[in-house]
Parts: structure tokens; sequence; C-alpha cells
């Protein structure tokens, strides 16, 4: 399966629509500056702030306490109100928050603190913003061309993590990393005045007879009972859990422990585009091979094969640091592709056995139970590595990742799922 030519993508009927083309863009957007903030956001913290792993923990914890705090309560609203209105409200308030950052540091007032309610307001943007267009994806493109719509978006995200951060690289290299955030803000302000132009008219959904904590607790009890949905949530807890962990870490290991200065880390984490760019192209075939469960179970051995390589890299492999580099972008490409390998199948079977009735409260649940593990990862990863070291707490992280795959393996039903 290859790329689609010029004639295929001019007849295709995803993109003759003017409105998911409209609100393609804005994903497009906002991809691209995400990939500018996931670099320079912690970079502000690790080279301006001198933050300690501590610190980057707490900072990688608040940008995922969120999904605990208003998980729940946000899929009751979404199942109350129009999701395209909260979506540009949700991606306003980000691109304001944003843009607090390079004031703040003009001014002289920027400090951890001030990153950590930044982390936590981009953290809150993703718990409300990422439902709400996920939700409203459905409803844009149908459920029978969901999966058509979720393959070329990450093929947008594959291109975004491909160039994005060799940008922020060089846009933190050469202008310092509150200039890159800068970058961020203007694209997040872009993308609200750009989704107003979509005709599309959501329906206003029917206002639930019931209270909203019980709306709540039958969210949970729908996705508890529902044994492939239970999986789900189970996996991709501890896999968020290791991953927010990895992520409290990543930038002050390549720039502290192998000495990567931001540019080339930057180059590196391009890779990780190809990466997407790669599983995009060999999902459907993999899927018809080994079924959808099989793909998710094959993406997750994936990112554990990367958790063991990454703490063995040295500082200078045979006394060359482009060598060093170079593995780590490998490592970048490996674990890219198996997330994708592990979300894309993941994503697209858990909305088609969910009815219309439960959607929101099934998305903003499976958020909630996913990732509401992942700020005790962030705080124990920077707290394991201030009393051992970031390769310790790297290695515990990959001794996690092959137990999840081990159980995954043996003890689900995923492997078997075909559809």
């Amino acid at each position: 399966m290859g790329f689609p030519s010029l004639s295929q993508l001019r007849h295709d009927p995803l993109l003759k629509d003017a409105d998911f083309r409209c609100f393609w863009l804005s994903c497009t957007l906002n991809q691209f500056g995400g990939q500018v903030t996931a670099l320079a956001l912690p970079l502000c913290a690790v080279l301006l702030l001198h933050a300690t792993p501590a610190q980057m923990g707490v900072l990688a914890a608040l940008q995922s306490l969120p999904f605990a705090i208003f998980g729940l309560p946000v899929g009751v609203l979404l199942e109350r109100c129009r999701r395209l209105p909260i979506l540009r409200l949700s991606q306003f308030t980000q691109g304001l928050v944003l843009a607090s950052v390079p004031l703040a540091w003009w001014l002289g007032w920027l400090n951890i603190y001030w990153l950590y309610l930044v982390g936590f307001v981009m953290g809150m943007g993703l718990v409300v913003g990422g439902s709400a267009e996920q939700i409203f994806t459905t409803f844009l493109v149908g459920r029978e061309r969901l999966i058509d719509a979720q393959t070329r978006l990450t093929a947008t995200e594959s291109a975004a993590k491909l160039a994005g951060p060799g940008i922020a690289g060089i846009l933190v290299q050469l202008l310092t990393a509150p200039v890159a955030i800068a970058c961020e803000a203007a694209t997040f302000l872009f993308s609200v005045a750009n989704l107003r132009r979509i005709r599309a008219k959501e329906p206003q959904p029917a206002a639930p007879g019931g209270h909203p904590l019980h709306d709540m607790i039958d969210g949970l009890r729908f996705v508890w009972r529902h044994d492939l949905l239970r999986q789900l949530a189970w996996a991709s807890g501890f896999w968020h859990l290791l991953f927010y962990g990895y992520t409290a870490l990543q930038v002050l290991y390549a720039t502290r422990v192998l000495g990567m200065p931001p540019g080339v880390l930057g180059v590196a984490q391009m890779l990780g585009g190809v990466g997407i760019l790669v599983a995009t192209v060999v999902i459907k075939p993999l899927t018809t091979r080994f079924g959808t469960g099989g793909v998710i179970v094959l993406g997750a051995a994936l990112t554990a094969v990367t958790f063991a390589l990454l703490p063995l890299l040295p500082r200078d492999w045979l006394g060359i640091p482009v060598l060093t580099a170079a593995a780590y972008g490998g490592l970048v490409f490996l674990f890219d592709a198996g997330a994708m390998l592990f979300f894309i199948p993941y994503i697209a079977l858990r909305q088609r056995v969910t009815p219309d009735a439960f959607l929101g409260r099934m998305v903003s649940t499976m958020r909630f139970l996913t990732v509401a593990t992942a700020p005790l990862g962030a705080l124990a990863a920077g707290a394991v590595a201030d009393l051992y070291s970031v390769r310790t707490a790297l290695g515990c992280i990959a001794a996690g990742a092959i137990a999840l795959t081990v159980w995954m393996v043996s003890y689900t039903t995923l492997r078997q799922v075909r559809d």
C-alpha cells in the first residue's frame, strides 16, 4: 500500500468535503504547533530555568492531571452541548496561555511555577478540546468513513512530527524557546478563526433526563461491563503511566545525559514523523493480516522495545556524538511507529463498538481511565531519577513496558479481535 496519487486525492470523497478540508487544516496547524510546544516547553524548563528531574516530573504530571480531574465531567458536558463551539473555546484558551510564556520571559517573570500553570491549562485544553475533536470528527465524516478520516489526520500528524521537531529545535537554538512557543500560540488562534468557516450544523444533543452524576456513573458502568472496552482501558492506562514517565525525562535525558543541543535533538525527533508515516501506510495490510487487536498488541510491543533500548545509549558512541544522536533518532522512529499502530486501531475500535447514546461518555470515561494514572508515572519517574539516575528511571519504565506486552499477549483477548 503506497501513497495515493494526485488523481486519487482529487476524487477522494473526504477531500471533496469543504468542511472536512477546513477541519483538517485546523488539525494540521495544531499538530505542527503542538510539536513545537512539546519540545520548546520542557526546553524552557531545562535550559532557561535549570529544572531538576523532580521538577520535570511535576511539569509532566500537571499536564496530565486534568484528565483525572475533568475527564468524567467533560463527557457529560459533551453529551449536552455542541462540540464545535467547545473545541473553538478550548483552542482559544490554549493560544492565550501559550502567549503568556514569551510575555513573562520578556518581563522577567518566568519561573517554573509559571510553566506549571501553563502545563496544567494546556492539559485541560487537551481533555476538553481533544474529546470534542474526536466526537466532532465522528459527526463530520460518519462512522463508515471514520477510519479513513483518522488515517488522514494521522498522516498529517506524521508530517507534523517529521518537520515540527526540526523547526522547533532550530527556533529554540536560534531564537530561544519562548519565541518558539509564541509561534505555537499564533497557530492556535488562527485555527479558532478557521474553524468558524465550517458550515455543517451540528444538532443540539437531546437533553438527558438523568442527573450529571448519574450519567458519569453510567459511563463508567458501560465501559467496565464491556469486556473489550475494559481490556483496552487497562492496556492504555498502564501504557500512559509509562509514557508520561518517559515524557518527563525525555528532554532532560537527551540534553544533559546524552549531550544533544536543541537543534540536534529536534532533528533526531523528526524521525518520529517518519515512523508515524510508515505506520499509516502499513496499518491496513497489518490489520488485514493480524486483525485490529493484533495490531494494537504489536504497537505495544514496539514501544516496549524502544523503552528497553533507550537507557542503553552511550553519550558519545565510539567517540562520535552524532552516532548517539542517530541511534536516538532511530529509537524515536520505532517508538512513534509503535504508538500509532497502538492508537489508530484503538480509537477506531472503541468508537465502533459504542452506540451514539454513550459516545461522549465513553470517550471521556476512557480518557479518564487511561490517563488518570499518568501523573503518578511522571512523578515516580522524576523521583527515581532524582534519587538514583535518569538511566535508572528509564530502566524501570522499560521493565514495566515489557510486563505490559506480556500481559496483553497472554492474559487478554485483544490479539484475537479481528474488527
